[in-house]
């Protein structure tokens, strides 16, 4: 399972829908941060799959979502739990720490 890119028209109604917990991840393509991550969050998608969609959002394609959830730097990871915000995580960190985080919140 590779993560899924969402748009500012479809990011609500995949949110809303997911049946599991969605982490959503703000970046762009001139990002070096938000590149060192790509790897990791494709690896977490595949780990976690059937218990956690990994979604991307590329902030210059799309700007109303990360302004509508006040984003300020990249990358950013908002995780979503039955369609409700329940952390919020900002910058590059090692998969160790995304795992842990990840299992606190889901």
């Amino acid at each position: 399972m590779a993560t899924k890119q969402l748009t500012d028209d479809n990011f609500q109604s995949e949110i809303d829908t997911s049946s599991v917990p969605v982490l959503v991840d703000f970046w762009a393509e001139w990002c070096g941060p938000c590149k060192q991550i790509g790897p990791i969050l494709e690896e977490i998608s595949s780990d976690y799959e059937g218990k956690l969609s990994v979604v991307k959002v590329n902030i210059d394609e799309n700007p109303i979502t990360p302004t509508n959830y006040g984003v300020r730097g990249i990358p950013t990871l908002l995780l979503f739990k039955n369609a409700e915000l329940v952390s919020t995580k900002v910058g590059a960190f090692p998969k160790l720490t995304l795992l842990e985080w990840i299992d606190e919140n889901i």
